[in-house]
């Protein structure tokens, strides 16, 4: 009779164990997916409202693309008060931080520096960068 209690003490932690375990993975604060259509037909007009022969395209083309990223963070459910504490708080996912930094940098200046002088070069590595980010993050 001990031997048989034994068993099944053991038998009901093992399942006890299993379940917990299938609970957690089910329960965990995992990211929620993101509405990739949404996101893939905003990123397409962004690079549709490009004009190579106006440089203001590509400021403005910029400032959506920082949007369209916070929207995705925010989406995402990562946390911040700012654009750059959820950039932060998503680092992990970023296949090149510095890359997507240099990027919100370049927003930055347009925003707040009257006199910032965009090259389309600088543009278009900015975009390139705005691009990836939102693949790392599953949004395109």
């Amino acid at each position: 009779m001990g031997d048989n209690a034994t068993i099944f003490i053991l038998a009901a932690i093992f399942i006890l164990a299993v379940v917990g375990v299938v609970y957690l993975a089910f329960t965990r604060n995992s990211s929620p997916s993101l509405n990739k259509s949404k996101f893939q037909t905003r990123w397409l007009e962004i690079e549709h409202s490009l004009n190579r022969e106006q440089l203001a395209t590509y400021q403005i083309a910029i400032l959506n693309a920082d949007k369209l990223l916070d929207e995705a963070l925010r989406d995402r459910h990562v946390k911040g008060a700012s654009m750059g504490e959820r950039m932060k708080n998503a680092s992990s996912s970023w296949s090149n931080a510095n890359y997507i930094w240099g990027a919100h940098k370049v927003r930055n200046q347009l925003a707040h520096e009257h006199d910032y002088k965009l090259t389309r070069e600088t543009a278009l590595r900015a975009l390139s960068a705005y691009k990836q980010a939102l693949k790392d993050i599953g949004a395109i």
